[in-house]
């Protein structure tokens, strides 16, 4: 989304949110979650369910694995690590 004026340019930027499960935990500051979506095909109408792996940032290692997290889309801070943690939402049992 862009607003623009006379003298002074405006931009509002949208930063993606998701939450998902750990799925795995065994590296320093990094996590790796699965999101899983529900989608539907747009020709037959039927609904199938896909799943995505994302590498997010941990900076105080708390998300152990089968934790449900929150996260948010941020700078790159490596090759595939373009999210950051913000919230640990469930704890695994």
């Amino acid at each position: 989304m862009t607003t623009k004026t006379n003298t002074t340019q405006e931009t509002k930027i949208i930063k993606r949110e998701f939450e998902g499960i750990v799925v795995s935990a065994k590296e320093q500051k990094t996590i790796h979650v699965r999101v899983e979506s529900v989608k539907t095909h747009p020709k037959y109408q039927k609904q199938y369910s896909t799943s995505r792996k994302y590498s997010v940032h941990d900076e105080k290692n708390e998300a152990k694995e089968g934790d449900t997290v929150r996260f948010r889309e941020c700078r790159p801070y490596s090759k595939t690590k373009r999210w950051y943690m913000t919230a640990v939402v469930k704890k695994a049992v």
